[in-house]
């Protein structure tokens, strides 16, 4: 009877002390780093021992073990909450009294391999390297790396990063290097690790008002609660968006919240989270697509980048000099650099400022180019500007970034300076035009001129609508007229003075939308309209009388008196 509880009691007493000694484990001596160890130096350990002790690897004896506990312990010292409470109480958890242990429900590890769509996850404890299953005879296993002290915690570094600005490395040149410590910026990257939630939450209302067709490159999470590691896809994912911060985005889906609108947009998760970008890459039309690769920082990163907008065409430096004194639709922008392909920065401004500006981009060796200094270009990179009436422009030369969301935000307000000095010439341009027909001309309303014709400092803007060039020619003539006449004004007439009135012509088949913004309709019933709005009030009036020259001249008139009731409009009037 003895000899049967013999085996049983060595068995169990083995087993706890090998659990004794596996909760006892200090976390910084797995790791060999210092109690006051900075993030970076435990990664950079983690990355060590990591690779040293990889299974795939080390076919050691007690290798895998040692390959648990460095993770255990990276574990717990790489989230900030996890390492105050083993520094308080000795467990990661906050439990004063119990020791860490291995973190899972069953002492294990999750992993993931060939992210996306069908993906398997798998969990590691010591001793089941062996029975692990496969897909697709894929062993390969993604985990969080650190690496030289210039890299991230997930192998790719801010050189990589600056490298793909414009032409340079970090650490010198003209174009600057980045602020800040290392130490804190691998501080502030680790830190999306404790605090995933700091992504934005994303339904249908978000989608549409901040991602569809807006220009900017999102990277999207589509998950549930119930799936497990969505925690270690968000780090990965917001770890990306850190490194390209100002081109690109991120956001979560809930298809447990936003079920219907997951379903609609196609990206409802199964076994596992999925990752999406929201891709600009070539057409108006922005879409989601899925990334299907292993979750790995740096090729999610590439993943990301070749998703950037390519709405800016590469031409050949000799192709510049015919801009000069060539009339345009749009003001056109093009950067001058060493860099081979398109920069990063100049496609991320090419989709935020698309159809607003015309985007090319040119290979230049040196300033020594005849035609670059026949520009007026002194120094690279550079960026030079023709307004829609042909007049050439060199907006800055010489650009310096210190990062790139600083880059995109400084370029970003650059463009729109140079927007509002082509709506001023093209402003400029139709009054001239107007002068020199004797005041016959009366302007087409485009995005170009409207805030020159009824912006916010004109008191009151006639729209004359079209949708044939035969009423088109007859509201001109009549605007023309009524716009030369000295109107009748009441005495003390709360109200704007006549040649505070501007007078336009609109092409309403080729605007839809700006109608909207008044009538519900659009006003697709009638072949012509007039509406007086006001835009510093945001109101307007339409005119319901028989378009004659008299009738239009007595709408007018009222309206400078004072005696026609205005209405609000639907939304601000935009022109596209």
């Amino acid at each position: 009877m003895k000899t049967r509880y013999t085996v049983p009691f060595f068995l169990l007493l083995s087993l706890i002390l090998l659990t004794l000694e596996a909760k006892t484990v200090d976390p910084y001596k797995v790791l060999g780093v210092e109690k006051n160890a900075s993030q970076r130096e435990i990664q950079k350990a983690f990355h060590k021992l990591s690779l040293q002790y990889h299974p795939d690897k080390n076919k050691n004896k007690g290798a895998q073990e040692k390959f648990a506990e460095i993770n255990n312990a990276y574990e717990i010292l790489s989230d900030e909450e996890k390492r105050k409470n083993y520094d308080l109480y000795g467990d990661e958890k906050g439990n004063p009294g119990f020791n860490a242990g291995y973190p899972g429900d069953q002492g294990g590890y999750t992993y993931f391999t060939n992210g996306g769509q069908g993906q398997n996850s798998y969990t590691f404890r010591p001793g089941d390297w062996q029975d692990m299953g496969e897909q697709g005879n894929s062993r390969s296993f993604s985990f969080s790396f650190g690496g030289p002290s210039s890299q991230s915690s997930f192998g790719f570094g801010l050189n990589d990063i600056f490298s793909n600005f414009f032409g340079g490395d970090l650490g010198g040149g003209q174009f600057g290097g980045f602020g800040g410590s290392t130490r804190s910026q691998s501080r502030s990257q680790t830190g999306s690790r404790s605090t995933p939630k700091s992504i934005k939450a994303i339904n249908s209302q978000a989608f549409n008002n901040e991602i569809a067709d807006q220009g900017m490159t999102w990277l999207l999470l589509s998950y549930t609660s119930s799936l497990k590691g969505s925690q270690f896809y968000e780090s990965i994912i917001q770890e990306v968006a850190d490194s390209l911060k100002g081109a690109l985005k991120v956001g979560s889906i809930n298809c447990e919240t936003e079920m219907s609108f997951c379903k609609e947009l196609g990206t409802q998760p199964r076994r596992v989270p999925r990752v999406f970008v929201y891709s600009n890459k070539a057409s108006d039309k922005g879409s989601l697509v899925e990334y299907n690769g292993d979750l790995v920082a740096k090729t999610l990163k590439s993943f990301c980048q070749d998703h950037l907008p390519r709405f800016s065409k590469r031409i050949d430096l000799k192709h510049l000099q015919s801009y000069s004194g060539e009339e345009e639709k749009l003001p056109r922008v093009v950067l001058l650099s060493t860099k081979k392909d398109t920069p990063v920065i100049w496609r991320a401004l090419s989709g935020l400022f698309h159809k607003r500006f015309i985007f090319n981009d040119v290979e230049v060796r040196d300033v020594t180019d005849p035609m670059t200094k026949k520009l007026g270009v002194d120094a690279l990179p550079a960026i030079v500007g023709w307004l829609s009436n042909g007049e050439k422009h060199v907006l800055k030369s010489g650009i310096s970034v210190k990062d790139l969301k600083s880059a995109v935000h400084d370029l970003s307000t650059l463009l729109e300076g140079f927007e509002k000095k082509n709506k001023k010439a093209a402003a400029s341009k139709d009054r001239k035009a107007q002068a020199d027909s004797g005041g016959k001309h009366v302007s087409l309303l485009t995005g170009s001129n409207f805030d020159a014709l009824c912006g916010g400092k004109t008191p009151v803007c006639i729209i004359g609508g079209f949708r044939s060039l035969k009423v088109k020619e007859k509201l001109e003539d009549i605007l023309s007229m009524v716009s030369q006449k000295s109107l009748s004004r009441r005495r003390n007439a709360a109200s704007v003075s006549g040649h505070s009135i501007s007078y336009t012509l609109l092409d309403v088949a080729k605007q839809p939308s700006f109608l909207n913004a008044f009538d519900k309709s659009g006003y697709k019933s009638s072949d012509k309209l007039l509406l007086a709005y006001k835009p510093r009030t945001q109101k307007f009036a339409a005119f319901k009388g028989e378009m004659t020259a008299e009738e239009v001249e007595k709408f007018i008139s009222s309206v400078v008196n004072g005696d026609v009731q205005f209405t609000k409009t639907r939304q601000k009037p935009v022109l596209k």
